[in-house]
């Protein structure tokens, strides 16, 4: 009863005894964004500035977003710089926070603000914090009010301090009814204590506030659909409104100005949008201005950085002229900007590079090498699919169809070329020959797709530095909703970043994370920090994220369960194979590193890179061989490996099985391993594995041959386990507590100790 009693009483304090009386926009005035998801958000819902600009037309306002999620006002981690701190005398107020993997020279909070030399200063913080209670509220004061006095002190536009304006967190809405989700009462009431001390912090430093808690809080029983997706995040229409408030707030009552389209200028800024996001928090930069920078960084970096800011600031001109009804030739004005100097290739054919020729069909899979009682045959070709580029991930639905994640674009994008267009693309066989011959692009204009998984109703989708939800809402098996479900994850370094995804018993999946990263994940449930490699377990019902191990590893590019419900995971780039159970803490300090268990690989069996990982549950597989582990090599051995596992006292044993337990070939090169329903092996290749970019060149297909992206090799052997592990997916029949009901009962366990039912 004490939570329902102190929002209402916070709510009377008169928060407006901070607020300035709101100015209209200078000329060319120029205004940053900085702080938490909440404005990093308004990237993809740019209401705030079209509707300055609308209102604003003659002004040229120029407007970057620099938030990230979970950034504070002292603690800004980031892979490439040295420092996580925003400015000096921060780290006294995150003790908890000193461990940190950075290393290159991204710019500093304070070297970004030179640059951009911002006028006024719109700055989003307060959620993340108010996780700490009522305990912590004093520690966030005290690191607002230095973060403030350092920012009044610089004259980052070279001629006064910048209009500061510090923005509430917004309150946290119910959807308890409909969602399994928190009711919001604990948050509010730790929301409104960090509001007023907001408050209390621009009354003694002089700077305006703008209390959208309270706006909020009042809001919501007013409308008729949510104004969040998930509690504290809005949606479209949220951001909609919450930008009205904020630009009355800032900068005061205006009609509407302008003749052009709210569409046309919606989409001009989030194009303009689309383009400054990778520049400030590109995919990739850890050949930019990070660890990998050197050797050839410097070759073509500083080329691209030079040519994707003219490209943002065309945008900007491009928008200025669209309010004021003048024309503007956008392609033609691209055309002149930087010319990028050819990309030599560091790819020299022979020896373990092998050649630049590659072949397909019965040419190819006459080179690889199977078991007695085995063959490979081809199901999907680029040849035959060209859309089949790059897949990254597969899986089986539950009407058995193969889906495939491929990303042409990567290593990352590449200024001047088309935007990224990676897809998710479904694969059937529907004569029964064993090759597929139907293709439906499920969902296109992704970037960089590592990692997906199905839920009910759709598909969760890693596109850095999101997790991305699609849904089919009229069964043409083509996503019509995308949805961004959290933010966060790091990005820094692709081939590292959330991958692998993998469905647990309980119905929720795994995401593996690789080392360097540093991911602020902003959640209904508060931040999830993690820093330098783990994994992460998200519950699609709860909208629940949890770092569940941290520990030392490289590129965990395999997360797999047996039958029993036990995980396991590799490590790739060391070739260890680890049981994950006893590794599987709550990782309560930041950055602490769980000891890893034994290494299961047999002596002699150790190959590098590993890449997928999959246990044999299938009546083609014969008996003897059911329970194995298949581990596949992407560079060195090319192939798969398979070993036998048993229990073994406490932990387990491998062995190498009297039957089969190699294919490998120069024309196979997997990267993920799948088994069929009811059928067999399948597994997608690429003669360069995710790794291999490490030259910072990013060979173009015009430099070197791109990689091979036949799509795969079934092991045809005559057909239960399989099918109940997809099971799985039901777990998660639908959001809200109302279905629990109607969740299938647990798989039957074994005497030892598995992973919480994500209910």
């Amino acid at each position: 009863m004490i939570l329902r009693l102190i929002i209402p009483t916070l709510a009377l304090v008169p928060l407006s005894i901070a607020s300035a009386e709101p100015k209209a926009p200078a000329q060319g005035e120029r205004i940053v964004l900085i702080g938490n998801g909440l404005g990093e958000r308004m990237a993809d819902h740019p209401y705030l500035e079209a509707r300055l600009q609308m209102s604003h037309p003659e002004k040229n306002i120029y407007l970057r977003n620099t938030c990230r999620p979970g950034d504070t006002p002292g603690f800004r981690p980031h892979p490439s710089r040295k420092s996580q701190w925003a400015f000096p005398g921060a780290e006294k107020f995150h003790p908890q926070h000193m461990v940190h993997a950075g290393q290159g020279h991204h710019p500093t909070p304070d070297q970004w603000l030179a640059d951009l030399k911002p006028d006024t200063l719109i700055a989003f913080f307060g959620y993340n914090e108010s996780f700490d209670g009522p305990g912590g509220l004093a520690n966030f004061k005290g690191e607002l009010d230095a973060w403030v006095k350092h920012t009044l002190s610089q004259q980052y536009n070279g001629k006064a301090a910048p209009r500061l304006v510090l923005v509430s967190p917004i309150a946290y809405e119910n959807l308890s009814k409909s969602r399994d989700l928190p009711d919001g009462l604990a948050e509010n009431a730790n929301l409104a204590l960090y509001t007023q001390a907001m408050a209390e912090v621009a009354v003694a430093t002089g700077v305006e506030f703008v209390d959208v808690y309270k706006k909020t809080h009042d809001l919501y029983p007013t409308l008729e659909k949510p104004f969040t997706r998930n509690g504290f995040l809005p949606s479209d229409d949220g951001y909609r409104l919450l930008s009205e408030m904020l630009v009355e707030g800032i900068y005061g009552k205006s009609s509407v100005k302008t003749k052009a389209s709210p569409k046309d200028i919606l989409a001009a800024i989030a194009d303009k949008e689309w383009f400054w996001f990778n520049d400030f928090r590109m995919l990739n930069g850890v050949h930019v201005d990070g660890r990998r920078f050197n050797p050839f960084g410097p070759k073509n970096y500083p080329d691209e950085t030079k040519k994707i800011r003219e490209m943002t600031e065309l945008r900007d001109q491009a928008i200025w002229a669209l309010v004021n009804g003048k024309p503007f030739d956008l392609a033609a004005a691209d055309k002149a900007t930087h010319a990028l100097p050819p990309v030599e290739t560091n790819y020299q054919p022979g020896g373990k590079n092998g050649t630049a020729e590659y072949k397909y069909g019965d040419e190819a899979e006459k080179t690889i090498t199977t078991p007695e009682g085995y063959e490979a045959k081809l199901f999907a070709s680029e040849k035959e699919f060209p859309n089949l580029a790059n897949p990254m991930q597969i899986s089986f639905d539950n009407k058995g169809r193969l889906w495939v994640a491929t990303m042409p674009t990567y290593p990352h994008y590449r200024p001047g070329d088309p935007k990224p267009d990676d897809k998710l693309i479904i694969y059937e066989d529907t004569n029964g020959d064993g090759r597929a011959d139907k293709e439906t692009v499920f969902a296109d204009k992704l970037h960089l797709p590592i990692g997906f998984e199905f839920a009910p109703g759709g598909v969760y989708v890693s596109q850095e530095p999101h997790l991305l939800f699609l849904a089919d809402t009229d069964g043409d098996d083509k996503a019509d909703v995308r949805e961004v479900v959290m933010t966060g994850f790091d990005s820094h370094d692709t081939h590292h970043a959330i991958s692998a995804f993998t469905a647990d018993p309980s119905g929720a999946f795994m995401m593996c994370e690789g080392v360097f990263l540093h991911s602020n994940v902003e959640t209904p449930y508060g931040p999830v920090r993690g820093v330098d490699g783990g994994f992460y377990r998200f519950c699609p019902q709860k909208t629940k994220l949890e770092r569940t191990i941290q520990m030392g590893i490289p590129n965990p590019w395999g997360y797999a369960f047996d039958d029993w419900g036990q995980d396991f995971l590799i490590h790739t780039s060391g070739p260890s194979w680890n049981w994950a159970l006893p590794v599987s803490l709550n990782p309560t300090i930041y950055g602490a590193k769980a000891p890893g268990t034994a290494n299961l690989v047999p002596g002699g069996q150790a190959v590098r890179p590993t890449s997928g990982l999959e246990f044999v549950s299938s009546r083609h597989f014969p008996d003897e061989v059911q329970g194995d582990v298949l581990i596949g090599n992407a560079i060195g051995f090319l192939g798969i490996k398979q070993h036998s596992l048993a229990d073994d006292g406490t932990g387990y044993k491998v062995g190498l099985p009297p039957r089969a337990h190699e294919i490998l070939g120069r024309e196979f090169s997997p990267r993920r391993s799948r088994v069929r329903p009811g059928r067999s092996a399948i597994y997608d290749r690429l003669a360069q594995c995710p790794h291999r970019p490490h030259a910072a060149q990013r060979p173009r297909p015009a430099a070197r041959p791109r990689p091979r992206t036949d799509l795969p090799h079934h092991l045809s052997i005559p057909p239960a386990g399989e099918a109940g592990r997809r099971g799985w997916r039901t777990h998660r029949d639908a959001p809200g507590k109302p279905q629990a009901a109607r969740i299938p009962q647990p798989l039957p366990q074994p005497p030892r100790a598995s992973r919480a039912s994500c209910r």
